[in-house]
């Protein structure tokens, strides 16, 4: 991380006020030697050097806390959150066998078979044991073994339980009851029944190990309620699921057609795509713009960690703010010294207007990102599957949106799909690609911006990559349209599709 963020570092404070090539009809609106001149003297240049070292602090801690704390230690209560996700999961596969065949192949097509998603939780789960050597925790371990054709595993892990004395007895006896080869009498299945209503709550692993000993003791009513109860909550939550699809279904779909059609015409007419100029490069200077953006950013990094540390964990609405208060010193500076000095408003200066007549294109524009970001998800899951990594549950599973309160389900749902792509947009597209491309192409401000902007959310490396790709498609739109506008409508459409997709499975 140090050596990619020095880089970034050493170009953008290289970012002279040299004039550059600007697309016709734009034109720098400082004058030749005014333009280094507010952070010139030595003094603005320590504190440029200052800031940056700040940024640098916030990225390395971002980067040491993803990688050096256990992912399970994040969460207050990990053994309740993993034990609702592979719950609900083990459940959709449930549903997915009554489900209609299109939605099976969708399924199937999109997040690869149900034999992935079991070794991937039994993998999870085994970490869960490790880290809190939870004993619920290993029984359901055993049961996923169990139910995944590993029925030795899960016998030997009862085995061993027998010589723990802090693992009830009871929790051997239900596996090897469960899974292993000794008959199992009706009497002993009630009794054993009794211990697991009382050990487990309502749920797949109770629902699984329930009918494994009902099947093992020929009880066939007491199979007959419980597959009835598996049958109806994997329905439930594939109706939910299946109406998300759907959604991203007709995304993919109606923005391939706009995508191959932009990819067609683009020969015939360049500026198909445009909306708004100036756009990129800006038309300021860019050794001002370095000193806004690391001033602005470690103001704004500083900022964040006061007010998180302050804000009571509990409320909601002050987390929320946090985005808008991080981002408000550098919107500040930005347009104090980059957008009023050249005559601009944060609505000319970033195209934060779309006439009536151009909505159609614009709708146009951001389906076709949105199904090029759809696309790159599906690269990305096959390339995954194939090298046989795995994105970590905690990546994604959001407390507030699971079992939060309406209050707070709306707050969260506020600041994933309002707020961080309306500020996030202005500061890593708006600012920081714009700043790189007076001096770069393209492709490298693109990968330098998107790659910050992914090392800023502190996901491990499939999470980055997603990261990445969203961001270098948010600045091709900018690129293009010189607006900020279809990168946030996609940047929030991204957000909402994945938010819905949680609630959905989970909430």
């Amino acid at each position: 991380m140090g050596a990619k963020s020095c880089m970034v570092l050493s170009v953008v404070m290289n970012l002279d006020a040299s004039p550059i090539r600007q697309p016709p009809g734009m034109s720098s609106c400082f004058p030749a030697n005014d333009r280094a001149e507010p952070f010139s003297s030595p003094a603005s240049v320590i504190v440029s050097v200052l800031s940056a070292l700040v940024l640098l602090a916030s990225f390395g801690a971002i980067v040491w806390f993803s990688a050096a704390l256990p992912k399970v230690q994040r969460f207050e209560d990990p053994v309740r959150a993993l034990d609702l996700m592979v719950s609900r999961t083990m459940e959709a596969q449930d549903g997915l066998r009554e489900a209609p065949a299109w939605q099976q192949w969708v399924t199937e097509w999109s997040s690869g078979g149900s034999d992935a998603e079991r070794a991937q939780a039994i993998q999870w789960y085994r970490e869960l044991v490790e880290e809190t050597d939870d004993p619920l925790s290993r029984l359901r371990l055993a049961i996923l073994q169990g139910e995944s054709d590993r029925a030795q595993d899960a016998l030997a892990a009862a085995a061993a339980w027998r010589t723990r004395a802090e693992i009830q007895p009871l929790y051997a006896d239900l596996i090897e009851a469960a899974y292993g080869a000794a008959v199992l009498d009706r009497v002993h299945e009630g009794e054993l029944q009794a211990g697991l209503a009382e050990l487990l709550p309502a749920g797949w692993f109770y629902n699984a190990l329930a009918a494994r000993l009902a099947l093992r003791a020929g009880d066939q009513a007491l199979l007959a309620t419980v597959e009835q109860q598996r049958a109806e909550r994997g329905e439930r939550i594939q109706t939910w699921s299946g109406n998300v699809m759907l959604v991203e279904l007709t995304c993919l779909m109606v923005g391939s057609v706009m995508l191959s059609g932009i990819v067609r015409l683009r020969r015939q007419r360049i500026d198909i795509m445009r909306l708004h100029r100036p756009g990129v490069p800006p038309p300021w200077p860019g050794g001002i713009g370095t000193a806004v953006l690391l001033r602005g950013g470690a103001l704004g990094a500083v900022l964040t960690v006061a007010f998180l540390s302050f804000a009571p964990a509990e409320h909601v609405s002050l987390r929320a703010l946090a985005i808008p208060v991080a981002n408000l010193p550098l919107l500040g500076l930005a347009y104090m010294y980059l957008l009023k000095p050249a005559g601009l408003t944060f609505r000319e200066g970033f195209g934060l207007f779309i006439s009536r007549a151009d909505f159609g294109r614009l709708a146009g524009i951001v389906l076709a990102a949105v199904a090029a970001g759809l696309w790159g998800e599906w690269v990305m899951g096959q390339a995954a599957e194939t090298f046989n990594l795995t994105n970590h549950w905690t990546e994604w599973f959001d407390p507030d949106l699971v079992w939060g309160p309406p209050s707070v389900l709306a707050f969260s749902l506020l600041e994933y799909v309002v707020l961080a792509p309306i500020f996030e947009e202005l500061a890593f597209r708006g600012l920081l690609y714009a700043i790189l491309r007076r001096r770069l192409g393209f492709l490298p401000s693109a990968l330098l911006s998107a790659g910050i902007f992914a090392l800023a959310h502190g996901y491990g490396l499939i999470g980055f990559v997603s990261v990445l790709w969203s961001g270098l498609l948010w600045a091709w739109l900018y690129e293009r349209t010189g607006s900020l506008i279809p990168g946030m409508i996609a940047h929030a459409t991204n957000n909402l599709l994945v938010c819905l997709a949680v609630m959905a499975l989970l909430r």
